[in-house]
């Protein structure tokens, strides 16, 4: 059979081998992207960062075991505060040798790699981050952290070939005269898919952040029905100063997504029992973290059925986590990628920009106002200006009255 002309136009406006989609992918591979002059600059700056870091942060952690097997330095090996700067030293050495690394590709202009370095120092930077406020609380070390984490987002977005695609595609698709197809797709929540079928979600930014979004809200409103359903108690558990969220289901469901992505279609005793174990993995670890950084029990499962790592996780929530994740993965994961990309692409990146900073904000302020609320218990000098304004409008009683399910200690903490 041959074609008809008609038939042929169609085609060649929209397969994969029609002239008119071959001008598309032309596009796409001659697209620079925006800010490369800038992405260089940071490149040699990351680069000079790196080649002075790596050497220096390699004598301290080497000068640090001579003097401690020397005696010079004396430390309980099972200590807190020493696990804590032994592991901050080793990422410090990581993010160093990341820093020259990603500098180099910068620099060589290597922008799918760079993408994937980005992403990989965003893992490490906010790992930093959490050992720093861990050891000294807020300083400039999160600071710091936190301005390279949101520089290495900026990046990842104009790196990431997978977003420069989407959007030259966009525009490319926006001039062709047959764009019905191109807004079906849309409706039918294809563009999210991953077109490489390792997964079932494509997670760059844009879905990461609203499935971190979705999950703070959601998880928020089911922790606190079932709380009313089983104690019959209604009880404010949001986890951050402003708003509906609880980060912990958020990030919950980042990592489980992360780690189930390419088992979406697995048997689902599979998905249950990764979920169960991610799920009481990473609850453990934010009971852990909280306790340490800033002396808080937030919950205590020494009484469960199957507790463990001292009350942290149970097994009667890991059921929970694996079921949830299930419900997740199998339920809920698709009709949400289908909402994400019914936000119209000229409001996209405005929208989640606008969502992405305020949530940084309000977990900026949130984690200032449990550094305060720590200094005040533990009676350090409140004479700053930011420590005077934490201690007029976010005081112990506010504090107690919005995070009730936390209980503040700094003889828990591991700070030094």
């Amino acid at each position: 059979m041959t074609e008809t002309t008609e038939e042929k136009q169609d085609n060649d406006i929209v397969t994969p081998h029609g002239a008119r989609w071959r001008a598309v992918n032309s596009a796409v591979e001659r697209v620079r992207g925006p800010g490369v002059i800038a992405a260089r600059v940071y490149g040699t700056l990351v680069l000079l960062i790196g080649l002075i870091g790596v050497p220096y942060v390699g004598y301290q952690i080497i000068e640090g075991i001579r003097l401690f097997l020397i005696g010079r330095i004396h430390a309980d090996p099972l200590d807190l505060t020493f696990l804590l700067t032994c592991a901050n030293g080793l990422v410090s050495f990581a993010n160093a040798l990341g820093l020259t690394v990603f500098g180099v590709v910068l620099l060589r202009d290597k922008r799918h790699y760079a993408a994937r370095w980005a992403y990989a120092l965003m893992a490490v930077t906010v790992a930093q981050a959490l050992l720093s406020l861990a050891l000294q609380g807020l300083g400039p070390g999160v600071l710091v952290s936190t301005a390279q984490v949101a520089i290495l987002v900026v990046l990842a977005i104009g790196l990431d070939p997978a977003l420069v695609e989407e959007r030259m595609l966009q525009h490319a698709l926006k001039r062709m005269d047959e764009r019905d197809e191109y807004f079906e797709a849309r409706e039918s929540g294809t563009l999210g898919r991953d077109p490489s079928g390792k997964g079932y979600i494509k997670l760059d930014v844009f879905n990461v952040f609203w499935l971190f979004f979705v999950g703070c809200v959601v998880g928020l409103l089911v922790e606190e029905i079932y709380h009313l359903v089983f104690y019959n108690e209604w009880q404010n558990r949001a986890g951050l100063l402003w708003g509906p969220f609880s980060p912990i289901y958020g990030f919950g469901v980042v990592i489980v997504t992360m780690f189930l992505n390419r088992l979406w279609n697995a048997n689902w005793a599979v998905i249950f029992c990764a979920s169960a174990v991610i799920g009481g993995a990473f609850e453990a670890f934010v009971s852990w973290f909280m306790q340490v950084a800033f002396g808080v029990i937030a919950w205590n499962y020494s009484n469960d059925w199957l507790a463990l790592f001292g009350g942290r996780t149970s097994g009667k929530y890991m059921i929970f986590w694996g079921l949830g994740g299930l419900i997740w993965i199998r339920k809920l994961l698709p009709p949400l990628l289908k909402f994400i990309n019914l936000i119209p692409w000229k409001w996209r990146y405005a929208a989640t920009a606008v969502a992405l900073a305020f949530m940084i904000v309000d977990m900026a302020f949130t984690l200032m106002a449990l550094d305060c609320w720590y200094g005040r218990l533990a009676g350090m000098p409140q004479t700053a200006p930011v420590t005077q304004f934490f201690d007029q409008h976010y005081g112990n009683d506010v504090m107690q009255h919005r995070f009730q399910t936390m209980t503040m200690n700094p003889k828990w903490s591991g700070r030094q």
